[in-house]
């Protein structure tokens, strides 16, 4: 048995799928969110954060702020899925809110802009999506060939829309090595070989710190080519900081890094 940097018990991915299906409730989320934030930075600050991600659902939930989630429609009309926040429920929202990452769909054309801007093979790679939500990074990866797609995502009710929208993409374009798995992110055992990860904002700072942590970890004891694409870099601090990862390109919108080349 192995563990992690803070003492806990380090899963393998079958056992993470086993594993998953206890960390739903939302006092669960909340709980492991106060914990790590006050961990981080105190207890104070870590009841103030909590304070403002259920402030942030009360505003999200106006009739003015719900009618707002409706413009992101055009991707599903011309693809068939169900990726909109439109129609995601008060307890996927919170759940959410509470995991300090409001549901927010990734925008296709941001998406292509920053797989693109590095300069990889993606047949090569495995894409990770940290906070997949319903799934349409997913599905927008599998537009190009990455050797596996796999998302993590702790709120069951997108977990269960991403995988229908994974059916049904694959009953329309053939059988490929796309999944969303069910859990924490942060307990994600990290994917062997080239990775890419992609990141919409789906951590507050001190997940994101534990996460990039143990990304760093996994290329030290097998150093290789791995990508961090954080859209909406928010806590762009914690990768900046980082030891193992270099800036490689930003802009408004998104920064890149990639784990340093190993030397010799």
């Amino acid at each position: 048995m192995t563990r992690t940097r803070d003492g806990q018990k380090a899963v393998s991915t079958e056992e993470f799928r086993d594993y998953d299906e206890h960390v739903s409730s939302l006092f669960e989320i909340a709980a492991r969110r106060w914990r790590e934030a006050a961990r981080h930075a105190g207890a104070w600050r870590a009841t103030r954060e909590l304070a403002g991600d259920m402030w942030y659902f009360v505003r999200d939930s106006t009739p003015e702020r719900a009618r707002a989630r409706y413009g992101d429609l055009d991707y599903d009309f011309e693809s068939g899925a169900d990726t909109t926040a439109a129609n995601v429920g008060w307890r996927a929202r919170l759940a959410a809110a509470l995991a300090g990452a409001p549901y927010q769909p990734t925008v296709p054309a941001e998406f292509h802009e920053i797989v693109r801007s590095p300069a990889l093979d993606a047949s090569a790679f495995t894409f990770l999506d940290v906070g997949s939500g319903k799934g349409r990074a997913l599905l927008l990866a599998a537009e190009y060939p990455f050797r596996r797609i796999v998302g993590v995502e702790i709120v069951p009710e997108l977990h269960a829309s991403a995988k229908e929208n994974i059916r049904q993409w694959k009953a329309r374009h053939g059988e490929r090595e796309i999944e969303s798995v069910r859990g924490d992110a942060r307990d994600f055992p990290i994917p062997e070989g080239p990775l890419v990860v992609y990141l919409f904002n789906p951590l507050p700072e001190a997940a994101l710190a534990d996460l990039v942590r143990r990304v760093e970890d996994s290329w030290r004891a097998a150093p290789r080519p791995v990508f961090l694409l954080y859209h909406n870099a928010i806590n762009a601090r914690v990768l900046e900081e980082a030891e193992v990862f270099e800036r490689i390109g930003r802009t408004e919108r998104y920064a890149l890094y990639r784990a340093r080349q190993v030397s010799g």
